[in-house]
């Protein structure tokens, strides 16, 4: 016998709870908020709001369906099964940060902050659950609206992979300059010798957002793809040019089959996705990792 369908409401911990939980109580956060200028009146209503759409949501949930709730922080040890619907409640980041645990389970954003929020990925309001609900069930029905968002990967050649909706960041954890060969498949075996603050590789998703910034900052010609091409676009942050590092493969772009190379050669640098530096690849001298466009997706409903 088949399950039924699951809801799972992915939701975050909002800025006035972490205000409380590090000052410990409401009084003592709007002291603190108080002596800054700042009222805290401001972020209780939006916690407030925040709360309501999560309320809104879960109760929207048919009876007939399963449902769990798991926080942000939490993510990485939920297990997703492939019968969920997915609702992520909140911001545009919030469907990015969830994205990568994911192997195809439709996806509805609902947006808790209109106005506040960019609405680029959280497209619904709390009061469109029910139905967008009731449409779903396993999978989205013929004639729905569902985007296939591309992703992007890295692959470490020791097996580690990473995946992103918005961008993959390869550097250092801290401020140090990351020293590495840079290569691109299918380009001759052209590789050069880099020191650089990273490297950036994002998607059409990301083209929003960090990506979007390097792009306007040098006045790229390189067209940003748009969200569902299967094309990727890469950049590389204050490379200095030495005797033995060189300026030249900077920026570009990557198609469905190729990809960018990078070998360390400082003794330790990371990978992360979307933001998140606390999830990511570590690697360490001599290693290679391998960044490209992914072949899942994240699939958005309309």
């Amino acid at each position: 016998m088949s399950l039924a369908p699951r809801a799972v409401l992915v939701h975050r911990t909002t800025e006035y709870e972490e205000l409380v939980a590090r000052h410990g109580t409401h009084g003592q956060a709007a002291f603190f908020l108080a002596s800054r200028g700042r009222d805290i009146e401001e972020v209780a209503e939006r916690h407030r709001r925040a709360r309501r759409a999560l309320t809104e949501v879960t109760a929207a949930v048919a009876p007939t369906w399963r449902q769990a709730q798991v926080e942000r922080g939490d993510l990485d040890r939920f297990l997703f099964a492939p019968e969920d619907v997915v609702v992520v409640v909140g911001q545009d980041g919030l469907v990015a940060n969830a994205a990568k645990y994911l192997t195809g389970q439709p996806v509805i954003g609902i947006d808790t902050d209109p106005g506040r929020n960019p609405g680029v990925l959280v497209r619904h309001r709390p009061a469109d659950a029910a139905k967008l609900l009731a449409a779903m069930g396993t999978s989205a029905p013929p004639g729905s609206s569902v985007d296939e968002l591309t992703m992007v990967e890295a692959v470490a050649d020791d097996t580690q992979r990473l995946l992103a909706l918005n961008e993959i960041y390869l550097g250092t954890p801290g401020h140090q300059t990351a020293r590495y060969r840079l290569g691109l498949e299918g380009d001759g075996g052209v590789v050069e010798a880099q020191a650089s603050s990273g490297v950036l590789v994002g998607t059409g998703t990301g083209a929003t957002g960090w990506l979007r910034s390097l792009w306007q900052e040098r006045s790229s010609r390189i067209a940003l793809p748009s969200p569902t091409e299967d094309r990727l676009v890469w950049f590389v942050r204050e490379a200095w040019p030495s005797p033995a590092t060189g300026t030249t493969l900077v920026a570009g772009e990557l198609g469905a089959s190729t990809a960018l190379t990078v070998t360390v050669e400082s003794d330790r640098l990371i990978a992360f996705g979307d933001g998140i530096e606390t999830d990511a690849i570590q690697l360490t001298w001599g290693q290679t990792v391998r960044v490209g466009v992914c072949g899942q997706r994240l699939r958005l409903v309309g």
